[in-house]
């Protein structure tokens, strides 16, 4: 076990947010590489919760843990980070390739307009017409757009639906519904 981690259950709206690259530095800094490229819920809390990497060998802990963070700041295109206890390179190294988690909660809230993309996983998109065209999968960045990836089934088959998320089609999201609500038809 890394000495400063003291075993924790996940929150219920845990979300995914990066992992651990590697020892950052000799007082025990290490660098995450964040999932999102506003990483500011990373700076903004407080608590980490790390689960061991996914293809660990030998995991360095069972389970779910807690990490007090000092300091999380930008760095390039990464985020370097301090926390209690973590105070040396070595405790530092015992981290690398931890998955980071934090709450759902604990995100600072998105500006008018803005959403983050695990909101808008779940929802279910209709179009104009009432029609349900399936629901959110996936959202990917193209550069210029996101695109919503839209899972449903024809024929049996499970098929995606591929709708850039911007103002032209997109007519509202309604978080609290669970719904997005798009000009679009079934057969574009």
């Amino acid at each position: 076990m890394v000495p400063g981690l003291e075993p924790a259950e996940l929150p219920a709206d845990a979300v995914e947010v990066g992992r651990i690259l590697d020892a950052w530095g000799i007082q025990g800094w290490f660098k995450v590489q964040p999932y999102s490229a506003s990483p500011e819920a990373l700076s903004s809390c407080k608590r980490w919760w790390l689960l061991p990497p996914e293809r660990a060998p030998k995991p360095a802990w069972p389970g779910a843990v807690a990490l007090n963070i000092r300091q999380a700041r930008a760095h390039t295109d990464a985020v370097v980070a301090s926390a209690a206890d973590i105070t040396d390179r070595d405790a530092a190294l015992g981290l690398k390739g931890a998955r980071i988690f934090i709450p759902r909660s604990a995100f600072p809230a998105p500006a008018e307009g803005e959403y983050y993309w695990v909101d808008l996983i779940g929802l279910t998109v209709v179009n104009r017409e009432g029609l349900v065209l399936g629901q959110v999968s996936d959202l990917l960045a193209t550069g210029p757009q996101q695109v919503l990836v839209v899972g449903h089934q024809e024929a049996g088959k499970a098929r995606e639906r591929l709708i850039p998320f911007v103002d032209a089609y997109v007519d509202e999201v309604d978080l609290p519904a669970r719904q997005i609500r798009v000009d679009w038809q079934p057969d574009y």
